[in-house]
């Protein structure tokens, strides 16, 4: 299926072939067993990416490896996310639907299969980083095709579809680890997901058609070998100050410092090469008032949301001494409460605009972090868990609208950068969340003790919350370009 529009990946009006608009006016049922596969694949993807936290502790002891080192399973993957997630943009222009799910899911498959069957951790470390770089394309694919194939009217509604896949994976991974670690050896983490990843990818490669036009674009290596410094050095450095408990380490430091200094040149870079039409990362999309509002909140929400993530479990297992399943089972509601809102969400978005849900959607957010900021070791856990639904139902509320609200306004061209960039700002912010929070609480825990940590960990997120509620007071109802405009 291709759309009408010939895009040059430029600021200008390019040329188009047909005077309609590139998007349809109604989903064929092509397009929706298009975007059920991209569906089912991302939620199977995401899902493994919170699947190993439960794990480390089996990991060390079966591996014969210390903490530091096991940790590298989720900090491998998290780095390989930030760097891969920038070239999407480029890799989405390149080449077809059809070859960028082939390429996504059968990394993400042979990284699965590989873990399964790994001796070692260095061989496992290596299939971690090979589902990494499938996970990293599956979401800006996901979205870009959606942006193509969903008429303006309904694109909320399917926005909400696609939290599910982003909200309720990620937390029921540690639930679904918990039940198979009770019963089974972690090899069995792999082997369960692999049946599902080879299913969606012989579903993708059936039925698969594709969407959109390539483009020839010239790939910039020096724009690629700056992802790494840049982006890697950020999330790295983040994720090791996050983890030191007698301050930050001189490496973690370093780290930051390059990848700053490498962010700086790869912008700097970016913006000569949009002059001759070649950037990797098309960074005019910032050029859209509502595209640079979304990007701003959904790095709040993220830093919110990872750092209550890792936060919520260390409060459960070393205040209130609950097991790994318990755990997980306690968090699973909310998860789930976020993932079933969403589609409701998205429909009420196609309703009413964005602002009644994002406002919403950040006061409850403050609300509910206040809240765990007053936790000691006598709470009630379903009070803990009524929270935690609460603050599922904030994100909700600012996640589709968010998503939906900064990629409308972009014109065609635009797509596959647009959702590279949120997808990219997401993986740094949630290491900067969780870098920050877990910090503060390692710091006042050593000098007051646990409860003193979590209290002033969560009051920080608070915060930061704060800022989710002035930037969704900015958000309006956005029209989608057509085809080959500039900025607004």
């Amino acid at each position: 299926m291709s759309t009408e529009v010939s895009s040059n990946a430029s600021g200008r009006p390019g040329p188009v072939a047909a005077p309609k608009s590139s998007v349809p006016e109604k989903m064929s049922r092509e397009s929706v067993t298009i975007i059920a596969t991209l569906l089912v694949a991302t939620f199977v993807v995401i899902l493994n990416e919170t699947i190993m936290n439960v794990a480390l502790q089996r990991l060390m002891v079966d591996l014969g490896v210390d903490a530091p080192t096991v940790q590298w399973l989720s900090t491998g993957f998290m780095l390989t996310m930030a760097v891969v997630i920038p070239t999407t943009g480029f890799i989405l222009q390149s080449l077809s639907t059809r070859a960028v799910f082939m390429l996504a899911m059968g990394l993400f498959a042979g990284g699965t299969a590989l873990a399964a069957v790994a001796p070692g951790f260095e061989i496992l470390l290596l299939a971690r980083i090979v589902q990494a770089g499938g996970t990293a394309i599956m979401l800006p694919l996901l979205m870009t095709t959606i942006l193509t194939l969903v008429p303006l009217a309904k694109r909320g509604a399917v926005m909400g579809n696609v939290s599910i896949a982003i909200s309720v994976a990620p937390a029921m991974g540690p639930t679904v680890s918990g039940l198979i670690l009770e019963h089974f050896t972690w090899r069995f983490m792999f082997v369960f997901v692999l049946p599902v990843a080879l299913a969606a990818l012989a579903i993708g490669a059936k039925y698969l058609t594709n969407v959109g036009e390539t483009e020839k674009t010239k790939l910039d290596f020096l724009s690629v070998l700056l992802t790494v410094p840049a982006f890697g050095g950020l999330v790295y450095g983040l994720s090791q100050i996050g983890g030191g408990q007698s301050g930050p380490s001189a490496v973690a430091i370093a780290a930051l410092v390059i990848g700053v200094a490498s962010l700086t040149v790869f912008v700097l870079r970016q913006l000569r090469l949009q002059k001759a039409e070649a950037p990797l990362l098309d960074l005019r999309a910032f050029n859209f008032r509502m595209f640079t509002v979304s990007v701003l909140l959904m790095v709040v929400a993220m830093m919110a949301l990872f750092g209550g993530v890792i936060l919520l479990p260390l409060y459960l297992q070393e205040i209130r001494g609950l097991g790994s399943l318990e755990t997980g089972l306690a968090l699973l509601p909310g998860g789930l409460a976020m993932g079933l809102l969403g589609p409701f969400i998205g429909r009420l978005f196609d309703k009413v605009g964005p602002r009644p849900l994002t406002v919403t959607g950040s006061v409850l957010m403050v609300l509910a972090l206040w809240q765990f900021s007053t936790l000691d070791a006598g709470t009630p856990v379903w009070w803990i868990v009524t929270l935690h639904v609460g603050l599922s139902f904030g994100l909700a509320l600012l996640f589709t609208p968010a998503f939906t609200t900064g990629l409308n306004p972009l014109p065609p061209h635009l797509y596959s950068h647009g959702s590279a960039i949120m997808s990219t700002t997401q993986q740094v912010a949630g290491a900067a969340g969780t870098a920050l929070l877990v910090s503060i609480f390692a710091v006042v825990s050593a000098a007051s003790g646990l409860v003193a940590g979590m209290s002033a960990a969560f009051l920080t997120a608070t915060v930061i919350a704060l800022a989710a509620v002035v930037l969704s007071a900015m958000m309006r109802k956005t029209e989608g370009a057509a085809p080959g405009h500039g900025a607004h």
